[in-house]
């Protein structure tokens, strides 16, 4: 698209034969976008056909790497506090249709969400078969690039997702294994379009918008919520992060441990625990040390 782009804005001049450096950055700085990276990433795209054009006729300039700065920053999530989760949990029971089906599907779908980190594209894909609640295990099979693994569950969250599956089978009997586990009365399956809609018309009533917070709060921030917790937890248990930060990437479906770090946030209730155990590593008599 930015090729074409490119070239119309070339046509449009009535420019011909080699491209210098300022009418590709011009082009690339020539954009409605108000996201500061934006003119960056329109310049590393066409600089691979400036590259090619180079090579042709020994003229085009290229531009230099990151000649307009960074092609991306990454916006701090919303990391959710206990109070946020309990809200929106309760706010799902005023979903329509009274006493449908998908109340009891959103309050079990975003409880998972946050107990697990899941993305929400995988919790979607589970079928009934990947939900084994007898050895507390979920398979998921829609990871990223196509990878499969098993998720253990907290004991804690057999009991949602048992009733939620209860209801489901007492209203619609019982699904095949390949069926959707999440499911509502007018949908076998429930969609990404769905649940990012429901989400929204939640999130408007809970009065949550970007106001106080680092941005506006999204169902992908469920799963930051869950590693600073999980952090922050094994934190205050003195517990060996280092050691136990692959178990976490694995978890997460991460193949690098660096992809985690990704998602950490330095919330207070994390910095705190971090600077008490500083501190007592910093008071401590050294060995050797007098």
């Amino acid at each position: 698209r930015y090729l074409r782009y490119f070239a119309g804005y070339l046509n449009q001049r009535g420019h011909h034969g080699p491209i210098p450096l300022e009418v590709s950055v011009d082009w690339a700085a020539a954009t409605a976008s108000a996201d500061p990276c934006n003119p960056a990433r329109r310049l590393v795209v066409i600089r691979g056909f400036l590259r090619h054009l180079s090579g042709l006729d020994n003229a085009t300039q290229v531009p230099a790497p990151g000649l307009l700065g960074p092609t991306g920053h990454r916006k701090p999530p919303h990391v959710y506090s206990d109070e946020e989760i309990a809200a929106l949990l309760s706010a799902v029971a005023g979903l329509a249709p009274a006493n449908g089906l998908r109340q009891h599907c959103y309050r079990t779908l975003f409880g998972l969400l946050a107990c697990t980190g899941l993305r929400i594209s995988e919790a979607l894909a589970l079928s009934c078969a990947d939900v084994d609640l007898a050895s507390g295990i979920l398979t998921v099979r829609a990871g990223k690039r196509g990878r499969t693994r098993l998720i253990p569950l907290h004991p804690s969250a057999l009991t949602p997702l048992g009733d939620y599956a209860a209801e489901r089978e007492r209203r619609y009997g019982p699904p095949g294994d390949q069926d959707a586990f999440f499911r509502t009365d007018h949908s076998e399956r429930v969609s990404y379009g769905a649940a990012s809609s429901t989400f929204e018309v939640l999130r408007r009533q809970l009065g949550w918008t970007a106001a106080g917070r680092t941005r506006v709060p999204r169902i992908h921030d469920l799963r930051h919520r869950m590693v600073v917790r999980r952090i922050q937890s094994w934190h205050a248990q003195g517990i060996d992060v280092d050691a136990k930060i692959a178990v976490l990437a694995t978890y997460l479906g991460h193949v690098q441990v660096s992809d985690v770090y990704w998602y950490l946030s330095a919330v207070p209730e994390l910095m705190s625990v971090v600077a008490d155990r500083f501190e007592d590593y910093a008071t401590r008599p050294q060995a050797g040390v007098s």
